[in-house]
């Protein structure tokens, strides 16, 4: 076994722990990811994991955990980059966890630094001010479940780097290259200048989601409590709404997304 971590004054302890904070997730450009398949998961898709912290206690009754320590090794063969494996005692690995029943493996992954957007899908999901971590790992999943790469966020959506957002992804983190734009409106207009037209979902139009064709679409979803923003409705080419035969006015925002993206799915398989 790799070195035995038993103070939580040891300086690898306080730099992870450091890390549930957005401030010095920015500063690091790194982040926290927690549980086994996730880990798998990263470990699949290549991505640059920095550090891998294994609770002692679950290393010796969890058998999964047992299967993984082989992967890792493999991993840290193959990898360009320096993936130290590190052994942590109950206590101090329960200091870094943000789980209730925790699968004894924490590791700490490099962000993806790439900020520009591609012009090879048909559409492009943009995010305007999405504020619940829950919602914003469920669309980061359902984009991935589409086929699509690349997702847009406003500097005013939630942290996609947030423990929870990678939680709910299930692994599409490491997938889809999230780029946050300062100015959303100056994004959207230079997308536009691609051959791409503007859709917005607003309550304020006859027009429903069955109407459109999702070929070449910059698709806006906006603030659970506010929508789309005015200045970027004023620019849209198009408004969609989601047809509901009940008495409900709105739905979640993440449901609203899949709604629309499976819509563009349908016309997809139909071509």
């Amino acid at each position: 076994m790799n070195k035995l971590i038993t103070s939580k004054e040891n300086e690898t302890i306080k730099y992870i722990k450091k890390l549930s904070e957005k401030k010095y997730r920015d500063e690091e450009q790194k982040y926290i990811i927690e549980g086994i398949k996730i880990v798998e998961e990263a470990i699949q898709e290549k991505a640059e994991i920095e550090k891998i912290i294994i609770s002692e206690q679950n290393l010796a009754t969890n058998e999964m955990l047992k299967k993984i320590i082989t992967k890792i090794e493999k991993y840290q063969e193959k990898c360009s980059c320096q993936c130290e494996c590190i052994y942590a005692t109950e206590t101090i690995f329960k200091g870094l966890t943000q789980v209730i029943n925790p699968q004894g493996i924490i590791a700490v992954v490099k962000k993806n630094s790439n900020t520009v957007i591609k012009y090879d899908e048909d559409i492009i999901v943009v995010l305007d001010d999405i504020q619940d971590p829950g919602n914003l790992g469920t669309i980061l999943r359902t984009v991935d479940s589409i086929g699509l790469k690349q997702l847009v966020v406003s500097k005013g959506t939630a942290d996609v780097y947030n423990p929870k957002v990678v939680r709910s992804t299930m692994g599409a983190i490491f997938r889809v290259n999230v780029i946050e734009k300062e100015n959303i409106k100056e994004t959207i207009e230079e997308v536009r200048q691609n051959k791409y037209r503007l859709i917005v979902s607003s309550l304020q139009t006859e027009n429903n989601i069955y109407d459109i064709d999702y070929n070449r679409k910059i698709i806006v979803m906006g603030n659970e409590a506010n929508g789309v923003r005015k200045e970027i409705q004023d620019m849209a080419d198009e408004k969609v709404k989601i047809p509901m035969l009940g008495k409900t006015e709105s739905l979640n925002v993440s449901v609203a997304t899949g709604i629309i993206l499976y819509e563009y799915v349908r016309q997809k398989i139909n071509m």
